[in-house]
């Protein structure tokens, strides 16, 4: 355990003038100040699972449309599509999931998630918080820290590029939100992601008139990093050399006085310097670089390009990326959305299903040929399921008490069905699973304790899965 010593005149916040110096030399280093004194849990990281890649599907998917049909139930519960056979005995998927049926053989599939938390943001699937809803679920500096935050504290970090990367950007953008769930939360907000951006572009004659619930134009844009206006807290005239950037450090040190955020400052200021310097970082988002093959391979729309990047990320050893299947699409909710009250069926398979299957399928295979697959951990997921009943207008409504999650690589079993569903998809009969069970069970694929703690803003203990236990059966 490192201990800075020395007098020194104490901020509000508990940390000396001295302290705070000393760790900026520290961070000028290379170094860490919070993992240095997170080095006892970060000894014991040693998991399967090196690196993550979640995709969240946001809005909810229609399990029972997807990985868990019910072919035998009645017209208005078995929905309009037809399962086909995967490579996994006896499972059958989607028919409009063909590539992704093959693949089925690498993957941990869980038929029970469940919980209570009925609202469209990724908080629980990030943090294992399994309910009750939480009525303003826009980020907050007081929310549980999310798994890729959880990483960077605990001292599972990259070198050279970011640790905790998540495109195309924020989840809500294209309803003006940021909703809870990839933050740092009461660890602060030097343990959240860097955000991407993108500006969408459509072809004419497929945008207009199209609906967004039904049958979206597909977006076409690459994730990008951040520009400077975007970056916390830094100017060009900053960035003149790491020198320059160190002496302006120590004149905001002093400006800012007993300022409490001035623990986030240094990590900002370093991270845009390290974020734009960084040759690494810029060749995993040329997306140039890449041959024709692999690129048609993954789609070149905005969720494909996503996927590939997050597969470039990895490889340049970023340790948790981020992918939501949202954009933006005029003034309204743009493709990629899950949440079907209506038209669940012609949205699924006009664009949700071909997505998905394909840059979903592409990855996998991307991953397995460069040898990443089994230290790759890829979550496919959605914050909840739809109700087994299809509604008149051919819409399922939010059902939280059973849903997917799609594990692949990591040190998961594979060719596995864990936990089992009633006969309308509606209940779990067996095993289920809470997201904070889910949460647990990444940490032990990671290599951390799950019951390890961290100190909230009252300074309790609370353990990283909050009431997690590890789903064993599903671990290799």
């Amino acid at each position: 355990m490192l201990r800075l010593l020395g007098n020194g005149h104490q901020l509000c916040d508990g940390l000396s003038r001295r302290e705070v110096l000393q760790a900026g030399a520290i961070s000028a280093l290379g170094l860490s100040l919070p993992n240095l004194l997170a080095a006892e849990a970060s000894a014991a990281a040693s998991g399967p699972a090196k690196s993550i890649i979640l995709v969240n599907l946001i809005g909810g998917p229609s399990h029972q449309d997807m990985f868990d049909m019910k072919p035998n139930a009645p017209d208005n519960i078995r929905g309009e599509f037809k399962p086909i056979s995967s490579s996994v005995p006896g499972l059958q998927v989607c028919e409009h999931l063909p590539l992704t049926s093959k693949l089925m053989h690498h993957s941990s599939l869980i038929r029970t998630h469940t919980h209570l938390y009925n609202t469209h943001s990724p908080y629980n699937m990030l943090t294992g918080y399994s309910g009750p809803v939480i009525v303003n679920n826009v980020a907050k500096p007081t929310d549980h820290p999310c798994i890729g935050s959880v990483m960077q504290y605990a001292g599972i970090r990259s070198k050279d590029v970011p640790s905790f990367i998540w495109m195309p950007t924020h989840p809500g953008h294209s309803q003006g939100k940021r909703r809870a769930g990839p933050y740092g939360g009461f660890l602060g907000s030097r343990y959240d992601p860097m955000f991407t951006s993108y500006e969408a572009s459509f072809r004419k004659d497929e945008a207009d008139g199209r609906n967004s619930h039904v049958d979206p134009a597909v977006p076409f844009a690459e994730p990008r990093l951040p520009s400077l206006s975007e970056l916390p807290d830094i100017t060009l005239d900053r960035l003149d050399s790491r020198r320059g950037l160190l002496a302006q450090l120590n004149d905001d040190i002093a400006r800012v006085g007993r300022s409490t955020e001035i623990r986030d400052l240094n990590f900002y200021k370093q991270q845009a310097f390290d974020l734009i310097s960084s040759q690494k970082t810029h060749n995993a988002f040329d997306l140039a670089s890449e041959n024709k093959q692999t690129r048609d391979r993954y789609g070149h729309n905005l969720f494909g390009n996503c996927m590939l990047t997050a597969r470039r990320l990895v490889e340049a050893g970023v340790k948790f990326v981020g992918v939501t299947t949202e954009s933006e699409y005029h003034a309204g909710i743009g493709a990629g959305q899950w949440d079907t009250h209506g038209n669940n069926f012609d949205l699924l398979k006009n664009f949700n299903l071909p997505t998905l299957d394909q840059n979903y399928s592409a990855l996998i295979q991307d991953l397995d040929e460069r040898g990443m697959l089994d230290s790759t951990l890829v979550i496919v997921m959605g914050e909840m399921g739809r109700t087994p009943w299809v509604k008149p207008n051919g819409g399922r409504d939010h059902w939280t008490q059973c849903g997917f999650i799609l594990l692949t690589g990591g040190g998961v079993k594979k060719g596995h069905i864990h936990g089992q569903s009633d006969n309308h998809a509606a209940w779990p009969i067996d095993s289920p699973v809470s997201s904070a069970d889910y949460v647990a069970t990444v940490y032990q694929l990671l290599g951390l304790d799950p019951h390890m703690t961290i100190r909230d803003e009252f300074d309790n203990e609370i353990p990283i899965a909050l009431e997690g236990e590890p789903v064993h059966d599903v671990i290799a």
